[in-house]
């Protein structure tokens, strides 16, 4: 059975492994593609994700420009990680076709009601796009089978001490999701950092006999530098492409329960998720599935294996 999407997304050397990740792949359907200002401004994001369509041979997928900035308050980019362009590292095939001339909102909506079954909309950058389609148009809600999102963690955070970067530049956005009912599906830090991408899987990637590979441990040797930069990691957490494993390969992440909410106010922890995985507020009753392991060797497997075939297709 294919399940259909949407991703929102901020291409990212992550986000682009993700797209590659769904378009290879029979088990989904992607339906459309809009972007969100995040790792760069959304302009950039919107030539980056056309130009990883454009390597991949998916030109007939829409995409649409979205938000620039968050619902309230500044707006935060990630291009200390990503570089100047939110896609640095290898060149990048010319854009191989337009986006589409209305905003991603419209073409959320559009791509919803035109969809003969509930469409699950993947978002992997803030969560600005989303939390406008649910607030401006509600109705809309039985249309999402779910929301499953990279963003938040059960632990630390990496943009602030406690806050990851997406739910931080938007947390308004995230606590209009949680309080629409639509169903939603957390894939945070306390999971993807169980997501590396080793010298073995980088070397892999450059074994590949086609751009693709090539291109994608490009990709990595860059995100790697700048999370040694960073964070002092040795291998670099390929946080993204974890939402659209766990719609292919559903057992290779465990899930619990929980009752989730985003801070919205703290002087020091504004945009944190808040996750009761112990019951710590019995009022509240679960509202999200929280990823908690992932089997890294079959994530990297079914990611490696996508990657070769579309490769070798392209």
């Amino acid at each position: 059975m294919t399940t259909p999407i949407i991703i929102d997304c901020d291409p990212g050397h992550d986000d682009a492994v993700a797209l590659l990740l769904a378009v290879s792949s029979p088990a989904v359907e992607l339906l459309a593609v809009t972007t969100c200002f995040g790792n760069c401004s959304v302009e950039d994001a919107t030539r980056n994700a056309i130009q990883i369509l454009t390597l991949a041979g998916a030109t007939d997928i829409p995409v649409a420009a979205g938000a620039a900035g968050p619902l309230n308050g500044a707006t935060a980019l990630g291009n200390y990680v990503h570089g100047v362009s939110g896609l640095d590292g290898p060149p990048m095939p010319d854009p191989g076709f337009e986006p589409q001339s209305g905003d991603a909102v419209s073409l959320l909506s559009r791509t919803l009601r035109a969809s003969a079954e509930p469409v699950t909309l993947v978002v992997t950058g803030p969560m600005t796009n989303v939390g406008r389609l649910l607030r401006d148009t509600p109705e809309l809600t039985e249309r999402i089978r779910e929301v499953i999102f990279m963003g938040g963690s059960t632990e630390r955070g990496n943009h602030t001490p406690t806050a990851e970067f997406n739910t931080y530049a938007d947390p308004e956005a995230l606590d209009i999701v949680l309080a629409s009912g639509v169903p939603v599906r957390m894939v945070g830090l306390n999971l993807t950092h169980q997501a590396l991408a080793t010298q073995d899987v980088v070397d892999r990637m450059a074994a590949m006999t086609h751009e693709i590979g090539k291109v994608c441990a490009g990709w990595m040797g860059f995100f790697g530098s700048s999370y040694h930069r960073v964070w002092d990691f040795d291998a670099p957490p390929v946080h993204d492409p974890c939402t659209i494993a766990a719609l292919i390969d559903p057992g290779s992440i465990t899930w619990c329960p929980a009752f989730l909410a985003v801070e919205l106010d703290g002087t020091w922890t504004r945009g944190t998720t808040i996750v009761d995985l112990h019951q710590r507020y019995p009022d509240q009753a679960p509202n999200a599935q929280i990823a908690m392991t992932l089997d890294a060797e079959r994530y990297w497997s079914l990611v490696l294996d996508a990657l070769e075939s579309l490769g070798r297709q392209s």
